[in-house]
């Protein structure tokens, strides 16, 4: 096996008779058992796996400049000659210097390696070479740093498009480069067409072994577009394929159809009454529970929509059938406070509520343990607990997942797992752009919160510089002095060496302004890694109002609510995301005071600016997370995914909507010829082999 890639036939060429796609990578020649394992860790395993990792990017190194024409501050290709031999010098240990001069007719170029003193000696005298980096220094004397080089008509690096693949240690371009090459070439024939043919002809799709060299190694502009656009159809017509599939699934499920229920004492024990839209998402919530199939319906809302009080309804609705409810949250905190804002109104309903986390312990453990397996306690909410392996329930009819986003696929299925079949509302105040929704959702049916309660105030935005700050603190002791509080929010916990001076730490911080700003105040902070018990204290102190200003970190970023805030301060507001600062703004506004959000931050790039300027100037929710997913693409959108759909390789949502659209189109009307892809047994197979990669999702 070893010498794979390096048998001869019998013209003298290379060959790979015993190389297919699911080929171990480490018999690739050069790789070898280390760098394998340093390609493992970019998920390379395979020979599919292999020509599967796509570029991040592409330089079309297509074209050479004369010395002359270089810019200096502009990259760019040139083909010189090394005009004397290259110096190496060891300035001190750790740096050592290889120095040369390029000519060509009309200049010179000056050269530095920096830690390569190999090419001291690979770099000859009197040849040519193709040089490809930054141009720098001034159009009398131009000079490069630790440009590519490579002799003349290789071609393997310079002289065409080149790809730029995401690295890890241990792997270099150049390695990634030879060894998709290599695999490409051993696979070529193995590349079997597996999409319809009138679905490649409908959507003018290039044949996929043309795609994958393409790709990889485009022979040109237009040739890479072609490819791209094939693989990304693709990839978005086998996931919609495989969402069709777990939403019919669910629907092919039958349970027991809930029976009506009179909602109005539901609605008079409210000390408000529900909007529109939210008297719409019930409706639609108890019309799918009435359905003899289960449920599986995200409720989508801005900050302060209310979806709370819609998973009252569902609970309400839930336990008058005769079953039990359970809600399970991300975090302690926000665990606590639907706790205490939902079971004071379901008490005086009759319906018994217990609170489930994992910092309940002993004996208050056994007891709710023992209530729920009775049923005795109709109503639970708490953290993954829940999912515990001793907890078990009489009758769970509903399930309820807040933020859902923050949970995988599994946690939901593991909960969900307690009862036959219960029915699944998910909950979510990030706001999420529609067509996103499709994708990360997309075996969910979707509710729409969009309006909010009438009397929330407009939070008045600001993003100013860090020379505000005194001006800051003084707004601040103003607001506390009208008996208001406020939040401070900091990216990191404590001061770190690895990170900029300029971050703000949570606990320094707050003895900071204890200590010389605000000596006379009650300030307090609180931030993830703190014990369950000491983040509840604080919260609690911030709650009843025996704390001024709560210094903290992202922890409070869902669902805490204190009506009595009405300034949010977030330091370094350039690190945060749009969605980010969105959700922490909400915590503000949540009473009848008028509120206020100051984002401080002197942001170095213009896309850090243009989110702060987004994020003063709406409070528009979705649309901020149209504007999020535009500036930073889907694969930041949530940091990392963990909602349990396969991720995408290729396909970029924020650019491709069109085509996903078009793969839709073409996944229904496959779907309807054939709905169980009994004719299309290659296309089911790849939905499947999509799926599986991540198991969470066929859970």
């Amino acid at each position: 096996m070893k010498l794979l890639f390096q048998q001869l036939n019998p013209t003298g060429e290379r060959s790979h008779p015993m190389a297919d796609l699911n080929t171990d990578v480490r018999y690739i020649k050069g790789i070898g058992e280390q760098k394998a394992k340093a390609l493992g860790k970019l998920g390379i395993f395979t020979l599919r796996d292999l020509i599967s990792y796509f570029p991040r990017a592409y330089e079309d190194r297509t074209t050479l400049r004369p010395i002359s024409a270089l810019i200096p501050g502009e990259t760019a290709c040139v083909q010189a000659m090394v005009a004397a031999p290259p110096t190496l010098s060891r300035i001190r240990r750790g740096l050592e210097l290889v120095k040369l001069r390029a000519v060509d007719e009309t200049g010179a170029v000056d050269i530095t390696y920096f830690n390569q003193a190999y090419l001291k000696n690979s770099l000859k005298m009197g040849q040519t070479y193709v040089f490809c980096g930054r141009v720098e220094g001034t159009l009398l004397h131009r000079t490069m740093t630790n440009p590519v080089a490579e002799p003349e008509g290789r071609r393997e690096r310079t002289g065409r498009i080149v790809p730029i693949y995401p690295l890890t240690a241990g792997v270099s371009q150049l390695l990634l480069i030879r060894a998709v090459r290599q695999g490409l070439d051993a696979c070529a024939g193995k590349l079997s067409e597996f999409l319809p043919e009138e679905v490649c002809r409908e959507n003018g799709l290039c044949p996929i072994g043309c795609a994958y060299e393409n790709v990889h190694f485009p022979a040109s502009q237009e040739a890479l577009e072609e490819a791209r656009r094939r693989l990304v159809f693709e990839e978005l017509f086998l996931l919609a394929l495989g969402l069709s599939g777990l939403r019919s699934r669910r629907q092919s499920l039958l349970v027991t159809p809930c029976r009506p229920v009179d909602m109005e004492p539901f609605y008079r024990a409210l000390p408000f009454s529900l909007t529109g839209a939210q008297r719409r998402c019930v409706e639609e919530a108890l019309a799918d529970m009435c359905s003899g199939r289960p449920m599986n319906r995200l409720c989508q809302g801005d900050v302060g929509s209310g979806k709370t009080m819609v998973a009252a309804a569902c609970v309400y609705f839930t336990v008058q059938n005769g079953a039990q409810a359970a809600l399970m949250a991300p975090t302690e905190i926000l665990a606590e406070q639907h706790y205490r804002s939902l079971s004071p109104l379901l008490e005086s309903l009759g319906i018994r509520c217990v609170l489930l986390t994992g910092s309940v312990k002993g004996k208050a453990r056994q007891s709710i343990l023992e209530q729920l397996s009775d049923g005795t306690a109709h109503f639970v909410i708490g953290t993954h607990a829940l999912i515990s392996g001793d907890v078990a329930y009489k009758d769970l009819g509903l399930v309820v997942t807040d933020e859902q986003h923050r949970f995988g696929v599994a946690q939901r299925a593991a909960l969900s797992s307690k009862g036959r079949s219960p029915h699944i509302l998910v909950m979510s105040a990030t706001p999420i752009p529609r067509t996103l929704a499709l994708i990360i959702y997309g075996d969910l049916d979707v509710s729409v919160i969009d309006e909010l309660p009438p009397g929330r105030q407009k939070i008045d935005t600001f993003a100013v510089g860090t020379g505000y700050r005194e001006r800051i603190y003084a707004f601040l002791r103003k607001e506390i002095a009208q008996g208001h509080q406020a939040y401070i929010v900091c990216p990191q916990v404590s001061e770190n060496e690895e990170m900029p001076d300029d971050r703000k730490a949570v606990t320094e911080y707050a003895q900071m302004l204890q200590q010389e700003v605000f000596p006379d105040l009650r300030i307090a902070f609180i931030h993830g890694k703190m014990k369950p018990k000491e983040k509840e204290a604080v919260m609690s102190g911030f709650t009843s109002g025996k704390t001024d200003i709560l210094v903290s970190t992202t922890v409070i970023e869902v669902g805490v609510d204190v009506p009595n805030a009405t300034v949010m301060a977030v330091e370094n507001a350039d690190r945060f995301g749009l969605s980010q600062l969105h959700q922490l703004r909400g915590r503000v506004g949540r009473g009848s005071a008028k509120s206020y959000c100051v984002l401080i931050a002197d942001p170095k790039t213009e896309e850090a600016r243009q989110r702060l300027r987004v994020i003063a100037k709406t409070s528009d929710g979705f649309r901020i997370a149209e504007e999020d997913l535009r500036l930073r693409g889907p694969g930041d959108f949530f940091g990392q995914r963990q909602h349990g759909l396969p991720s995408l390789k290729i396909a970029d949502l924020s650019c491709d909507m069109a085509l996903l659209l078009k793969a839709q189109a073409a996944a229904e009307e496959l779907l309807r010829a054939d709905p169980e892809l009994t004719r299309h047994g290659a296309v089911k197979r790849r939905v499947q082999e999509l799926f599986t990669q991540n198991a969470d999702t066929l859970n």
